[in-house]
């Protein structure tokens, strides 16, 4: 959660570090390079994080295009969801990140990642993602499921339940590969 001017430099200069510490050049938003538009949705949506509830009017402008770039993207990310050092390698499918979720540090979602509820009901549980975790393409996790730190899901996975820290899932239901080996 972004609360001081600190938090937001702290949270933008990771995200930054996942783009290889270089940020898009006016040569990719020329050539309409997809890193340019998902480093930029990820920028304003860490602005809003910051500015909800603070400058109305910078949160308007940060929110417009967050909103603009999200609808362009196809991606919906709620604020306060993603700890720092996210990273999108590349737009396509859908990617949702609903407002019952909480992500921590370093997590990579790619193309047709979707967090949502087992069912038509809106439901009251959390889906907790631990630091360092990467999600395949296609991932979709239902319900309120806990994914530990260092965690991998595999292409098309389906989780519904719980992972613990260090492992390898794949599959529909999503099963246990291997667990990591740790130094």
């Amino acid at each position: 959660m972004i609360r001081s001017k600190q938090d937001l430099k702290f949270f933008l200069s990771e995200d930054l570090k996942r783009f290889d510490g270089k940020s898009p050049t006016i040569k990719d938003l020329l050539l309409h390079n997809e890193v340019w538009y998902i480093y930029h949705y990820i920028r304003h949506l860490r602005y809003v994080e910051y500015y909800k509830g603070k400058n109305k009017l910078l949160f308007l402008w940060h929110f417009f295009r967050y909103k603009h770039l999200g609808f362009k993207l196809r991606i919906t990310i709620y604020p306060n969801t993603v700890g720092p050092g996210l990273r999108i390698y590349h737009v396509g499918d859908f990617i949702h990140v609903g407002k019952k979720v909480r992500i921590g540090k370093n997590c990579t979602l790619l193309p047709g990642v979707v967090f949502g509820n087992k069912t038509e009901r809106e439901d009251n549980g959390y889906v907790t993602v631990g630091d360092n975790c990467y999600f395949g393409l296609g991932v979709k996790i239902f319900g309120s499921i806990k994914i530990g730190d260092n965690v991998t899901v595999g292409a098309n996975a389906v989780v519904t339940k719980n992972i613990p820290d260090n492992a390898v899932a794949a599959g529909i239901p999503v099963k246990i590969i291997k667990m990591k080996e740790m130094p």
